[in-house]
């Protein structure tokens, strides 16, 4: 059995995992994810109980008890690289032996959450509107770089939309990953399905041209006019390829929900989205917890 060498698995001196600085008996099973540290405040206001409140870097978790369920919530900041370091090390809490730096015999699965804000793409996810990534597109190459089964990935999707978009080679390659049908099923009814870009940048990678002219002006008129077999993209946001990706690598089920506050075809932006944020946390936390 592989022992993991501590420059791999970094356990701090109290025995917290190195970025979270979580022990494993403060990470509940059902863990719902957000990118704002303040924003798991929020989330944990409606815990009926709170067991632990702890912060690191960007990393900020409270576990507590809803309706009798252990719940954890982690912020995770933005981006797919953050999102590498916190599905591990959540991973890790549960399934490896701190001690003997082994994983563990039996299997802890995880139910991951994201709750997060996003552009939407298309008219059919105005702002205001909450939209599932049912699947996922990776613009950020993370994937690429684990052993990642043909099971998980949809390669005739993938090339189907490079072909479309004419795709630059000297971006990463994007890949295709769904969510847990599952948790989609159970927690988002009456929301829109949709096909989720993960950009690797706010900016240019979303097609926002600010100072720095666009490799491709193009691309997101032709990532609108993208259809999959009467699938289209309908947003984009920077973490979920990652969320359903990793999750699906280790054994986790995991969905990503968005609240679509920019709306990148008309061109309209809500900065006041508190109110709509807090209702879609009450409407994932009731369903995950009853």
């Amino acid at each position: 059995m592989r022992e993991i060498p501590s420059s791999e698995l970094i356990i701090n001196a109290d025995g917290s995992i190195f970025h979270l600085h979580l022990k494993p008996e403060q990470l509940a099973d059902k863990v719902i994810l957000v990118g704002d540290p303040d924003r798991v405040d929020m989330v944990a206001g409606y815990f009926d109980e709170i067991e632990c409140d702890v912060r690191s870097r960007e990393f900020h978790t409270i576990t507590g008890k809803l309706n009798g369920q252990r719940v954890s919530c982690v912020s995770h900041g933005i981006g797919t690289d953050n999102i590498d370091i916190v599905v591990t090390e959540l991973d890790a809490l549960k399934n490896i032996d701190f001690k003997t730096r082994t994983v563990k015999p039996e299997h802890t699965q995880l139910t991951l959450v994201r709750i997060g804000t996003s552009g939407g793409l298309q008219p059919f996810c105005p702002v205001g509107s909450y939209v599932v990534s049912r699947r996922s597109v990776g613009f950020d190459g993370l994937l690429n770089y684990y052993q990642t089964p043909r099971t998980v990935i949809d390669l005739d999707f993938e090339q189907a939309f490079c072909d479309h978009v004419n795709w630059n080679h000297r971006l990463a390659a994007p890949y295709v990953v769904s969510a847990d049908e599952e948790l989609v099923n159970k927690l988002c009814e009456g929301m829109v399905m949709g096909v989720t870009i993960s950009a690797p940048g706010f900016y240019g990678p979303q097609g926002r041209f600010v100072r720095i002219p666009l490799a491709d002006p193009k691309l997101n008129e032709k990532i609108q006019s993208f259809d999959y077999n009467g699938e289209k993209i309908t947003n984009f946001e920077m973490e979920s390829s990652a969320v359903a990706g990793l999750s699906k690598l280790l054994g986790h089920k995991a969905v990503t929900i968005c609240n679509i506050i920019a709306g990148r075809v008309d061109k309209t932006m809500n900065t006041e989205y508190k109110g709509s944020m807090e209702d879609l946390v009450k409407i994932v936390l009731t369903r995950l917890t009853k």
